[in-house]
């Protein structure tokens, strides 16, 4: 069995280690273009990064793949709750209506959402049977924060839902058998065994939240600039690979530094309960 391993060994070295180092080495080229021809070592493309424009981008971006977190959650938790609760023959059923879009291409979903938030889109033309003037959710944040959720709210309610599923039952007739009732008995019990889902899910909507561009190029009409937005024009249409693998490094350390903190917290949660010998009460 272990010399197959080596082919997935090689597999990650060739299409992940491989390009990461690429994109390192190309961070530092003090020359700007698409080969290492004139390959001179500079830290000129992060100190260009930290210039207040890229800074106020870093910062804009930040803050829409953290509020698309939240949000998330806030949907996703008691959609992955309500369905965990439900009949295998519902919860099936239901938890493949999130499964489902995701087979198709995230550039075709996305593109979706332009026929619907539309001046002329289906949902203004719902309205506008009820007489309500036409909604202006097209080519601003509302619309790319529409377009987020939308993307990334089954990566929330899939992981929640799964360590909701795998949650022991009897832990919640022993609370009952306690005195406490369901509030209690969610804070106490349930809430707490599904945070390992609840840190999964932040993680798997964050970092993709973080470095999208096709969702602020669509559903923002371009008039919203976010950092996916500037590493994808660097290797596209200015050909700077040095500034926007710069960007990227930048980028893959904050997220390295978000899966760390998520993976602490996720950590002296377990040691938590395991101290407490098990008991929630």
């Amino acid at each position: 069995m272990k010399k197959y391993s080596y082919i997935y060994v090689l597999w990650a070295v060739l299409f992940i280690v491989f390009p990461l180092i690429l994109i390192l080495v190309y961070s530092f080229n003090g020359n700007t273009g698409m080969g290492l021809e004139n390959y001179s070592f500079s830290l000129s493309n992060f100190q260009r990064f930290f210039e207040p424009l890229y800074l106020k981008i870093l910062g804009v971006s930040l803050g829409v793949a953290i509020l698309s977190t939240v949000v998330c959650l806030l949907v996703g938790y008691p959609v992955a709750y309500i369905i965990s609760n439900l009949s295998d023959r519902w919860r099936e059923s239901l938890i493949l209506l999130f499964v489902i879009p995701m087979w198709m291409n995230f550039l075709l979903r996305t593109y979706a959402w332009l026929t619907l938030l539309g001046n002329n889109g289906l949902i203004n033309k719902f309205l506008a049977l009820f007489g309500i003037a036409p909604l202006n959710i097209m080519y601003n944040m509302k619309a790319i924060m529409i377009g987020m959720v939308y993307n990334f709210l089954p990566f929330m309610v899939l992981p929640i839902y799964t360590a909701l599923l795998k949650m022991d039952k009897s832990l919640i007739d022993a609370a009952s058998d306690l005195g406490a009732n369901r509030f209690q008995t969610f804070i106490k019990v349930v809430l707490p065994l599904s945070l390992p889902g609840v840190y999964t899910g932040i993680t798997m909507v964050f970092i993709p939240a973080i470095s999208t561009f096709v969702i602020p190029n669509l559903l923002g009409g371009n008039k919203f600039y976010l950092i996916g937005n500037l590493i994808e024009q660097q290797f596209t249409f200015t050909g700077n690979w040095a500034f926007g693998s710069a960007i990227s490094v930048v980028i893959i350390f904050i997220m390295l530094i978000f899966l760390k903190g998520s993976n602490k917290s996720e950590k002296e949660q377990n040691k938590v309960k395991s101290g407490a010998g098990g008991k929630l009460w």
